[in-house]
């Protein structure tokens, strides 16, 4: 038997339902996975609203990614053992205490890493190593990072670090002290933070990252200096809105591919981790080598994960209310 979480439309985190059912048959080239860490990222609580741009229609199990045990496996799955640590990227079905998934979305876990610190490096840490591999970012730039003592905003920032650059982290002073623990200097989200990046960077910075969207995405661009690079990656200032959800992200997008044509040197870019899915093979081998390499530096203590809290499966509602309770400073982690 399986034990799964369904989110069964837009509902109240008490509103998310237990569920018990058969676990499936294992298929060619599949593995059940015994989940051992699952998370609530932005997503899910998009996903809750039914605000994610392309989530699937309700009711279905949430869950962007996990780490687990392979239990078993279907014919002509090559390359995993039973009894391997893996972790995938999933989009949907990780909050379950099992799940089969195709073993090409596998990626293996190095001896000696635990799974809840695996798990709050999964998705984010691929999502931070692209998008700065998208901006260039080398050493001695200076770059601004919003959200810095967030999942994702946290990794970019040691990242970052790691590659010899200069980050300005932007959060609530309540944070400080986490952000300047990674090595960034602080700036208050509640003040002119265009100014206050003028201050320290007044011929502009490299790269600025921004999840928040909506209008101030236009003080973000600002920020550039000549050659500079906006990555937007999120639409956390309209989630709350009535509507069409996929309205503000096209909105964002038509936004930054217009300002890609001024002439002043400066681009722009949604991040998307999906993009490049239609050539699969392609987007899970990449999936893949950017798993092992994220793995590979927490492994190597190049980059921490840090760890709000974990709960019990059974205890998904309390998670939820967590993760956005605004006060949580690291990964809210689901645990069997």
């Amino acid at each position: 038997m399986i034990t799964e979480v369904e989110l069964p439309g837009i509902v109240e985190p008490d509103g998310l339902q237990l569920r018990r059912r058969e676990t499936p048959e294992i298929g060619a080239g599949q593995a059940l996975v015994r989940m051992e860490a699952t998370g609530v990222s932005f997503a899910e609580q998009q996903m809750r609203r039914g605000k994610y741009y392309d989530q699937p229609p309700f009711p279905f199990v949430p869950g962007y990614d996990v780490v687990g045990v392979i239990e078993a496996l279907g014919a002509g799955a090559s390359g995993f053992t039973v009894g391997q640590r893996v972790a995938a990227v999933t989009k949907t079905g990780g909050w379950a205490d099992r799940l089969v998934l195709d073993t090409a979305n596998l990626a293996l876990v190095p001896d000696g890493v635990g799974a809840e610190e695996t798990e709050a490096v999964i998705v984010n840490g691929v999502t931070a190593r692209r998008m700065l591999a998208i901006a260039k970012v080398r050493r001695g730039d200076t770059i601004v990072v919003l959200g810095a003592n967030g999942g994702v905003g946290s990794l970019l920032v040691q990242l970052a670090r790691h590659a010899g650059a200069q980050v300005i982290g932007v959060v609530s002073k309540r944070h400080f002290p986490y952000v300047r623990e990674l090595g960034a200097i602080p700036v208050d989200r509640s003040v002119d933070v265009a100014a206050a990046v003028k201050a320290i960077a007044p011929d502009g910075v490299r790269a600025v990252f921004d999840h928040v969207g909506g209008p101030e995405i236009k003080k973000s661009w600002s920020m550039l200096g000549r050659g500079g690079s906006l990555v937007s990656y999120g639409t956390a200032a309209t989630m709350k809105d009535e509507g069409n959800a996929r309205l503000p992200v096209l909105a964002l997008i038509l936004r930054l591919l217009l300002w890609n044509v001024l002439p002043n040197g400066k681009s722009a870019t949604f991040f998307n981790i999906w993009a490049g899915r239609r050539r699969l093979a392609q987007h899970q081998a990449a999936m893949r080598l950017d798993l092992e390499a994220v793995f590979g530096q927490l492994a190597a203590g190049d980059i921490t994960a840090r760890i709000a809290r974990a709960f019990p499966l059974a205890d998904v509602a309390d998670a939820v209310r967590f993760a956005e309770s605004g006060t949580a400073a690291g990964k809210v982690v689901i645990v069997p």
